[in-house]
């Protein structure tokens, strides 16, 4: 069966999205999704569910205390298949900036002076200001410089950087400025020839399709779970392996008991179980638009990835070929989707107007965007943008619909 001949059932998405019938959220066509995206009705009936009948310690041996401790487990079993990993390899806390916090912290001992930590200037502060901190230790930080004339991160470049006392290098898998899907596969075999880990930041990337972390062979992989049609909650993965070395740090009773050593005071435990949720969601997808055959997780999420993209396509270069068609308008990235070379995060500027005018224009149309540097301050900088003002960004997800698009591409013809 070929997924070139499947077509997202768009109709079908935004039942499963309660905010597309609420009287306040369906007035608005929603074009901020990096930011948070909408949660479909598995993931609050799973969060009902917990808050009603098992809000209490889990794990205990009385009915709800073993309920909340099963659902937590499952949650976290079916999260690690999606992503092709272990259930002992996946830790799910507040913040992708929290996980990537503790990890830095727990990692820190393999390091000494003159140890060479890489980040880019593409990123997230998220997946850049914890490693940078261990300059305080003596560690040399390199920066991994974006091309200011396309946006781009070049392999070459980063070549140029490694060494044999580099230690980590931490990359995003894609910008949530310029959009563009970096290599990390590639990026990951580099650094490994060198001896070295790396870190990858998929926040941006995973919307558009849960990552297969053992194909991407990372050594550890962070996204957040409330961009990804869940609660406001970060995922870290981590290779076993190496799990086991890093230095505990939970409560002193907990020392070995990965991975609850790499997340302070656990899990949250209700939201947790509500990603079970997200599961079901994907899961509807594949029954509603394939055949019942029995197939694993992954291979679900898989075909399910590829349709979404397929749709993601069509309705953003659309938009992207009317920004880049005008002269006044500034694209940032790629003018366009082919083989899923980025996504539909988009990003711009007016060369005559202010991105908060601009971003308040499209909020007066029904538009909900707005303009930020987007904890990219660093990217913005180095492509010469106004760090205050930053940029329009439109992010659109798979229950975006081409209606949705006509009607931003009309409002900026307006404007």
């Amino acid at each position: 069966m070929s997924l070139n001949n499947i077509t997202l059932d768009i109709e079908y998405v935004k039942a499963q999205f309660p905010a597309f019938t609420d009287p306040l959220s369906s007035k608005w066509t929603f074009m901020e999704n990096a930011g948070g995206s909408y949660v479909p009705h598995n993931v609050i009936n799973h969060l009902n569910n917990f808050m009603t009948s098992t809000k209490v310690q889990p794990y205990a041996d009385f009915d709800m205390s073993k309920i909340a401790g099963q659902n937590m487990d499952k949650a976290t079993k079916l999260f690690a298949d999606m992503i092709n990993a272990q259930k002992d390899e996946i830790i799910v806390s507040g913040s992708t900036t929290m996980n990537m916090y503790v990890l830095s912290n727990a990692i820190k001992h393999i390091l000494k002076p003159g140890d060479e930590v890489i980040v880019t200037n593409q990123d997230h502060e998220a997946n850049i200001g914890s490693w940078r901190r261990l300059a305080s230790l003596g560690v040399t930080i390199k920066e991994w410089k974006l091309n200011p004339k396309n946006a781009e991160l070049e392999i070459d470049d980063l070549k140029k950087l490694l060494s044999n006392k580099t230690k980590i290098v931490s990359v995003t898998h894609c910008s949530n400025i310029v959009g563009s899907i970096n290599n990390l596969k590639l990026i990951a075999k580099i650094v490994h020839e060198f001896g070295a880990y790396i870190v990858g930041d998929g926040v941006s990337y995973a919307p558009h399709g849960f990552p297969n972390v053992k194909d991407l062979d990372v050594d550890f992989y962070a996204f957040s779970l409330y961009k990804t049609y869940g609660p406001h909650l970060g995922l870290l993965y981590g290779k076993k392996e190496i799990l086991d070395n890093l230095t505990n740090q939970n409560h002193e009773f907990l020392e070995g008991d990965v991975p609850y050593t790499l997340n302070p005071g656990g899990p949250n435990h209700e939201e947790l179980a509500s990603l079970v949720g997200i599961y079901e969601y994907f899961d509807n997808l594949y029954k509603h638009h394939f055949s019942e055959r029995k197939v694993s997780t992954r291979e679900k999420i898989n075909q399910i990835n590829e349709i979404i993209s397929n749709h993601e396509e069509k309705i953003a270069n659309p938009l992207l070929e009317f920004i880049n068609s005008h002269k006044n308008i500034k694209l940032i990235g790629k003018n366009k989707i082919e083989n899923r070379n980025r996504a539909p995060t988009i990003a711009f500027t007016f060369n005559n107007k202010s991105s908060k005018t601009v971003a308040q224009e499209l909020v007066n149309q029904g538009i909900a965007t707005r303009n930020d540097n987007f904890y990219a301050w660093r990217c913005l900088k180095a492509l010469g943008i106004d760090t205050e003002d930053g940029v329009i960004r439109t992010s659109l997800v798979h229950y975006n619909s081409q209606d949705d698009v006509t009607k931003l591409i009309n409002a900026l013809k307006n404007i």
